[in-house]
């Protein structure tokens, strides 16, 4: 049975087992990690997959399961000692400027540029609420771009704000048309398949020397900057899940609950 709605999840959660298929995102709550983890070992086929959900919602998830994609030093500081094991990293590597990344924090609001590392050590041993967050060195961006994949459907642009190194568009940024190179398009697919994402949202920054790194995937995010509207989007997503969820069910159209 192919299932569309958590309503109807939740009413025939007991029955549920492997020949099911649950399109959609489970609600974020505090039993949404537990319903992944049961769904998946009862065999239940989620769309997106448990894996692409949780990477979608976390930032120090993605640092950790996409780090080779990231830039070189990133790491998932989850309490002081990580913070020390990362600041000795960095001077070690001659690392003086760092920007960390607030867990579940979006639009550019939890990113912070620390010029100083040990300013961030006295600011996070001041709240322990601080943690986890992600932890990377800083690196000046030649080129901001967001990527938008569904499908076969793939566009591509950059953002720019000179007001601040946060190219945030909901903030007086700007955007253009960008067009991927083969290994860029590449590299987005790899992180997909290593997500298990079936679309996403790519953001890779590309540094002054010509270098490439991940900033952050998710399953959704805004449109603006972008030609496709939000509406056309998420109607585009939706169909795309479908045809997968048929395909891998052999179920007709007009088979679903």
């Amino acid at each position: 049975m192919i299932i569309t709605r958590f309503s109807h999840l939740t009413r025939i959660y007991p029955q549920l087992g492997p020949d099911d298929i649950f399109i959609g995102l489970i609600p974020r709550t505090h039993l949404k990690s537990a319903i992944l983890v049961d769904l998946t070992a009862r065999g239940v086929r989620l769309l997106p997959s448990a894996t692409a959900q949780l990477l979608s919602a976390s930032k120090t998830a993605q640092a950790f399961l996409l780090q080779e994609w990231m830039l070189p030093h990133t790491r998932v500081i989850a309490r002081r000692k990580d913070l020390l094991d990362a600041i000795g990293l960095y001077h070690r590597h001659g690392i003086t400027t760092a920007v960390s990344k607030q867990e579940h924090v979006h639009c550019g609001h939890g990113v912070r540029k620390w010029n100083d590392l040990e300013t961030l050590y006295s600011c996070m041993s001041l709240d322990e609420r601080h943690y986890p967050f992600v932890l990377q060195p800083f690196s000046p961006v030649e080129t901001d771009l967001r990527i938008v994949a569904v499908g076969d459907y793939w566009e591509t642009y950059a953002r720019c704000n000179s007001g601040g190194f946060r190219m945030n568009l909901g903030a007086g940024g700007s955007s253009r048309p960008y067009a991927l190179s083969p290994d860029q398009m590449t590299t987005c697919r790899r992180i997909m398949a290593r997500g298990q994402m079936p679309f996403a949202h790519i953001d890779l920054m590309i540094t002054a020397h010509g270098g490439y790194y991940l900033s952050e995937i998710s399953l959704n995010g805004g449109a603006h900057g972008a030609q496709i509207s939000q509406a056309e989007l998420m109607k585009m997503k939706q169909q795309h899940l479908m045809e997968l969820a048929q395909e891998r069910s052999g179920t007709p159209k007009g088979g679903l609950q």
